[in-house]
């Protein structure tokens, strides 16, 4: 296949197009092709890096760190994915996107440097995010893991501190299909006699056998870090380091303590190298944003958007929704991949939707709006809703006060419309059309699904 040639000064659009096309597959796991072509190009990072893996909470979790170091007045990188409108969101510095010009210097750079060697997409960005961060002299990178942790092209970086916010069942063709298959893979970010944040309350035993294997500095939730709080405040404890009289984080959604907990541990265990005072965590915690993540649009009617797309996810959305004041009707705008557990998707959001609008997304993972509508349908016909429902997170923050946990086994909606549409756009210009002021409109399912919903919803505000 011939490739056109591509400069530093060629678009940003331009030089995506080219990566998309220039691996034979768009997940490769392994490190080989992507560390041959760091040493090539001598990457070296002189800064503190965190990495962040996990099921769900990795991109708030990093969010939350960014703001709180930010606010401490470090210079940081961050490197996130996926991006949910613009390709510029995977590589932050200083809390705003890298540049067009930035982004393709780096690629002309990684290319000339590869070789013959291909890489992925998501290889490509790994290397110019740290290309970037290495010229930019950021004083910390927060790094977010993209698949698993032990193949996935950030782990040839060694992280001086790592997080694992949530171990659950995702990318099962790749990661296994047992919690602790996947918990064994995501430990793989873990190094020998450095700090490893755990925060899933229940983490699987292959993770805590991993951590003792290679003698890394393992943190737990519920033993060495908590959290305690009440309507107005929250306090953090860790093992040697209490910071109390906390305002809730701005990100909305109950598992967030447990998110921004884990951040404060891994803060605590890099104390004195990362001294970040009382008052920039403050800060941070309110500024911290997220878009995507239990996101709700100013005005009427109520409009949600969440990226939730495994059941883990929806758990936890569906206990937000549950916590929110009851609504005349709740419709929701869905769009999901083939590869994901759909019904387990669906089923944890059944008891809380009267319209489901399903929506087509496109690519070679694509489900039709009328493929998820036939699930739909077979989930509500079932007339039950999985008994684990509530996502560890969301089951551990459920004991705060003024939140109330999600019903087991309620018997589901079965008289919901279900309808498809052939784009999520058209499916919520149909939603928009159906609700009235007081009904309340849920956007989740993939980024794929939220990205170009919440850019005509940003548009639709801005004109």
């Amino acid at each position: 296949m011939t490739h056109p040639v591509l400069k530093a000064d060629s678009s940003l659009s331009d030089w995506l197009s080219y990566l998309e096309t220039l691996h034979p597959s768009a997940i490769d796991l392994g490190l080989g092709r992507i560390r041959e072509v760091a040493q090539r190009l001598n990457i070296k990072l002189d800064s503190v890096v965190i990495t962040v893996g996990g099921t769900n909470g990795k991109g708030s979790t990093c969010a939350m760190l960014e703001a709180i170091l930010l606010a401490a007045a470090y210079k940081v990188g961050v490197y996130a994915s996926p991006h949910l409108v613009r390709y510029n969101e995977r590589i932050r510095l200083n809390g705003e996107m890298a540049e067009d010009a930035q982004i393709t210097a780096q690629f002309a750079r990684i290319n000339e440097a590869r070789g013959d060697l291909t890489l992925t997409y998501f290889e490509f960005s790994t290397l110019a995010a740290l290309l970037l961060f290495q010229e930019q002299r950021v004083d910390v990178a927060v790094l977010e893991v993209g698949l698993g942790g032990r193949l996935d092209a950030v782990n040839i970086i060694d992280a001086d501190c790592s997080i694992i916010t949530s171990i659950d069942i995702d990318h099962a063709e790749y990661l296994g299909n047992t919690r602790e298959q996947v918990a064994w893979e995501k430990a793989h970010i873990f190094r020998a006699d450095r700090p490893a944040i755990c925060a899933d309350p229940v983490p699987p035993q292959t993770m805590l056998d991993y951590a003792q294997e290679i003698g890394a500095q393992l943190w737990l939730f519920g033993k060495d870090f908590n959290y305690s709080g009440d309507r107005q405040q929250w306090a953090y404890g860790g093992r040697n380091q209490r910071r109390a009289a906390l305002a809730y984080p701005a990100l909305r959604g109950a598992n967030q303590l447990l998110n921004a907990s884990a951040a404060l541990a891994a803060l605590e265990s890099l104390h004195p190298r990362l001294a970040v005072p009382a008052q920039a965590v403050r800060a941070g915690l309110l500024r911290a944003h997220m878009p995507g993540r239990f996101q709700i649009q100013p005005g009427q009617p109520c409009v949600i958007f969440d990226v939730a797309h495994n059941p883990h996810a929806a758990a936890a959305l569906a206990q937000n929704l549950d916590n929110m004041p009851p609504y005349p009707k709740t419709i929701a705008v869905v769009g999901m991949y083939k590869d994901k557990d759909v019904d387990g998707v669906i089923a944890r959001m059944a008891t809380r939707i009267d319209h489901w609008m399903c929506a087509s997304l496109e690519g070679p993972r694509s489900m039709s709006g009328e493929e998820l509508a036939n699930h739909v349908h077979t989930v509500l016909a079932s007339g039950q809703t999985p008994d684990d429902v509530l996502a560890p997170e969301a089951e551990s923050s459920s004991h705060r006060p003024g939140v109330r946990p999600v019903a087991r086994a309620s018997v589901s909606k079965a008289s919901a419309v279900v309808s498809s549409y052939n784009s999520p756009r058209l499916a919520y210009e149909a939603a928009l059309k159906e609700a009235s002021d007081n009904d309340r409109i849920v956007v989740f399912g993939s980024f794929a699904t939220v990205g170009p919903i919440l850019e005509a919803a940003n548009d639709r505000s801005s004109s």
